[in-house]
């Protein structure tokens, strides 16, 4: 069964004059890496919402892990979320004054089974953020003394902790030059090759799908309705 299945997905931004994307079929494999390419504006932002389940499709068919999403209430979406996904945001979203170990830590409390994945939970933050080449003692800094670098691998170490199927990465690499870049993408690929999970990533680079199982352009998968000028 693939891990990601989008059919006939249609969904309207309200109060955006018309904007709107529609998804007539794209599935993921379990344990495919996808680089999901397009431009500003292409709808890859509201394409990512979807699967995640913080907006619902207006109509379709979005399911993830088996789980189709439109049977599921707004909290039990967030559950699922929170069991399922992990999210390496465009900013990090780190909470500044937490630690190191309190930002890696945060999904496991609102995901019991995912806790249990992650067995001694703080030992293994810790196992990831060596992996991740996070220099000792890290786990007790706060997340906003960190260099970018260093709040992007923690970033990392949060989605992947509790071995969730799926990795939904937004422009992770967008603030990095090529040499960092290629060297955070070696220790991302690495972790999420070891942890055995899918990785849906996006950006507008095209230069970055070597790496990458397939490379889907979203003009080749949805249809944007923009509004009129």
């Amino acid at each position: 069964m693939p891990i990601l299945t989008l059919k006939d997905v249609r969904f309207r931004w309200p109060g955006r004059r018309g904007f709107s994307l529609s998804i007539p079929g794209f599935d993921m494999a379990a344990g495919e890496t996808i680089l999901l390419l397009g431009e500003s504006g292409s709808g890859k932002s509201t394409l990512l919402s979807l699967v995640c389940g913080t907006i619902a499709a207006d109509a379709g068919m979005v399911r993830v892990a088996g789980t189709d999403l439109a049977t599921l209430s707004g909290r039990h979406r967030d559950r699922l979320r929170a069991e399922r996904i992990g999210v390496i945001f465009q900013q990090f979203n780190l909470l500044p004054f937490g630690t190191v170990a309190d930002n890696i830590l945060l999904p496991l409390r609102f995901a019991p089974d995912r806790k249990r994945r992650a067995t001694d939970a703080r030992d293994t933050a810790g196992s990831l953020c060596r992996a991740l080449g996070l220099p000792d003692g890290v786990m007790a800094a706060k997340a906003a003394t960190l260099s970018v670098g260093q709040q992007q691998r923690v970033a990392v170490a949060r989605a992947l902790i509790g071995q969730p199927p799926l990795i939904v990465a937004d422009e992770p690499t967008s603030a990095l030059d090529a040499g960092s870049q290629a060297a955070f993408l070696d220790l991302m690929f690495a972790q999420v090759a070891a942890a055995g999970t899918s990785l849906l990533m996006v950006s507008h680079d095209p230069r970055l799908g070597e790496r990458f199982d397939r490379v889907v352009r979203i003009e080749d998968i949805a249809t944007v309705e923009r509004p009129a000028v």
